[in-house]
């Protein structure tokens, strides 16, 4: 499984007008891409795409029609959802010197 990068959801229309929808291990040769559910219609194919990827810890992509491969991220009106930013430091403690940076300098000092 470490071999493949990521879980890509992709839907076709046929010429009869029967959309189906499949999900795929992506892996860094296209040739070895491994399909892993096909469905009539959409369904399910959303959460089958979704559990692949948290199951298997991969990144999530929708393969376009011309087969290049879009990274998903969920927004909501430009936000995006799930992206942890780090707190900001409070006032105290952006003043504050990491532990490291209080040892005494080496050398300089000459005693009298």
């Amino acid at each position: 499984m470490c071999e493949f990068v990521g879980v890509a959801v992709s839907t076709t229309i046929s010429e009869d007008g029967v959309l189906s929808s499949a999900i795929e291990l992506v892996h860094g040769d296209p040739e070895l891409n491994y399909r892993v559910f096909e469905e009539v219609g959409n369904a399910n194919v959303v959460a089958e795409w979704q559990n692949w990827g948290k199951k298997l810890r991969l990144p999530l992509f929708i393969k376009a029609g011309d087969g290049n491969l879009l990274p998903y991220s969920q927004q909501v009106d430009g936000v995006a959802l799930g992206v942890n930013n780090g707190r900001r430091k409070l006032v105290a403690e952006a003043t504050r010197r990491p532990h490291f940076l209080h040892r005494r300098e080496p050398g300089g000092q000459t005693g009298s």
